[in-house]
């Protein structure tokens, strides 16, 4: 009975031992990075929990909520908003905000989330209703900029920073969507036929500038051949020329080395004339009808009779005066 006792008694102290373990590792929270833990002492805030090991008191303090600290992303269902000219679409918006007081962000407000929506939506409709849709469909970044610098400020009570605001989606109307589409498509027809006629002309341009260059060309092909003709002939002329006076100038020295020659021979004028007279006779040569004789041949001709005379007598004295001898 007694060992029953002592078994028993054993049992409920590891039992209480085991529950007050359990209870000193409840006590225990470590904080990873980039979170937060609210905790409240009696329904009242105590603290906030950064990265580390913490201890809380068992049955006293408990854990509100755990809180992320990194950038996160929200992206929102579409909202419809209204333009200027009275065009209502559907605008999608994505949100990245970074929660930098856990305490605010916890006691600041209802639901933080719903919250940033809808003040997103009514800023969104704010910035849209000063717009055309025109202007809707091409300032994004414009949007965009306006969105963030209204909501920098707007959620700090709420302990949210809103780092950036992008629109992701514009949808219009099915007719404006339509008549969008035609838009386009006539622009881009206008386009293409414009780049069309710039083609044309482009190569017209150029099939012309092709001709006048090569008409250039043709052009200073034929100069550059007329020079060289003209160069080529007035080479020929000139070296022509050159043998002509080449020739004229051996003629007349091989005359006067005749004329040399006769002189230093003792010929007189007689033998002079007579050469003149035989240079006739070659010149002549039967071939001629006419013949002028200059008077000098005349003379010499009758000089040459009245020495052929004075050649015969004195032959024939020579023979009578031989038989005497």
């Amino acid at each position: 009975m007694l060992a029953a006792t002592i078994n028993v008694q054993f049992v409920a102290i590891a039992v209480v031992a085991v529950v007050i373990l359990l209870i000193l590792v409840s006590s225990i929270r470590i904080v990873p990075q980039a979170h937060a833990v609210i905790i409240e002492r009696l329904g009242g805030y105590l603290a906030t929990w950064s990265v580390g090991i913490h201890f809380k008191v068992p049955f006293i303090d408990r854990i509100t909520k755990n809180i992320i600290l990194k950038e996160q992303v929200v992206d929102f269902a579409p909202q419809p908003v209204i333009t200027k000219d009275n065009v209502t679409m559907l605008i999608d918006t994505v949100v990245f905000f970074q929660i930098t007081d856990p305490k605010l962000f916890t006691y600041g407000v209802e639901n933080p989330i719903m919250a940033i929506e809808n003040l997103t939506a009514t800023t969104l409709r704010n910035i849209i209703g000063e717009l055309e849709l025109d202007e809707t469909l091409t300032s994004r970044e414009t949007i965009n900029t306006k969105m963030r610098s209204s909501l920098d400020t707007a959620p700090d009570p709420w302990g949210i920073k809103v780092n950036r605001v992008e629109l992701k989606n514009i949808t219009p109307p099915a007719d404006i969507q339509g008549a969008m589409e035609k838009q386009a498509k006539a622009e881009r027809e206008k386009r293409a036929a414009i780049l069309t006629s710039e083609g044309v002309k482009q190569s017209d341009i150029l099939r012309a500038e092709g001709k006048k260059q090569a008409a250039i060309l043709d052009a200073e092909a034929e100069k550059q051949a007329a020079i060289l003709r003209a160069e080529a002939k007035k080479e020929a002329m000139l070296r022509e020329a050159e043998g002509e006076a080449e020739a004229i100038r051996r003629v007349k020295e091989a005359d006067a080395e005749g004329i040399r020659l006769l002189r230093e021979a003792g010929a007189d004028a007689a033998v002079l004339q007579l050469r003149s007279l035989e240079a006739f006779e070659k010149a002549a040569d039967g071939k001629a009808t006419k013949i002028i004789i200059p008077n000098d041949i005349a003379g010499l001709a009758g000089t040459l009779q009245a020495l052929a005379a004075v050649v015969e007598k004195s032959a024939e004295s020579n023979a009578d005066a031989d038989p005497q001898a």
